[in-house]
């Protein structure tokens, strides 16, 4: 069983990822006009192509309220489009603009060039530890979702920081992009 001791470490720790996160969210904020979350929509509609808001959701590990906010952010400023799906109208497709692919292309890493270059140099044993214990605290922190939230998330990472993390490791190491048990 845990002490005391270790579960205030281990929460200093998580404060100390969330704080460097919301740094990192002002920077790219001011790098490129996009908060974190807004890259990772923006990023999860790249990858994926011409795509549903559902989609996106379960890609970005973000609920379906909080995507539509955010798609409607990216489409204010350009960078995405949306259309109804000739065959059913009820469904929505998004793609990104060219003014998107763009933003994309030339958008900072996620959690800036100085972790993915100390990811980068870890072992790739190294690099697979911290995105499993990650991933594992994660996990556990989903827990603490109010009832029936919980739910939303059917594979992959189990918030955020974990798919960021999994995207700088895709930045900064091509071929972690073969492991495919963590999505991205």
């Amino acid at each position: 069983m845990a002490n005391d001791l270790e579960l205030r470490t281990l929460l200093k720790s998580i404060r100390q990822i969330a704080r460097a996160v919301d740094i990192q969210s002002r920077k790219l904020d001011r790098a490129c006009g996009l908060t974190l979350p807004q890259l990772i929509v923006l990023r999860s509609v790249g990858d994926l192509g011409e795509v549903t808001s559902r989609a996106i959701s379960i890609e970005a590990d973000l609920s379906a309220p909080t995507v539509v906010g955010i798609l409607d952010k990216l489409e204010d400023k350009g960078l995405i489009e949306r259309y109804r799906s000739l065959r059913d109208r009820r469904i929505v497709h998004t793609r990104l603009t060219p003014v998107g692919h763009d933003l994309l292309a030339g958008a900072p890493s996620p959690l800036g060039d100085d972790f993915a270059d100390a990811f980068a140099l870890l072992s790739e044993r190294e690099r697979r530890s911290v995105l499993k214990s990650v991933d594992q605290i994660a996990r556990m922190l989903a827990l603490l979702e109010p009832e029936g939230q919980a739910g939303l998330r059917r594979s992959g990472p189990s918030f955020p920081i974990v798919a960021t993390l999994a995207h700088a490791a895709a930045d900064a190491q091509p071929r972690l992009d073969s492991r495919k048990s963590i999505t991205i």
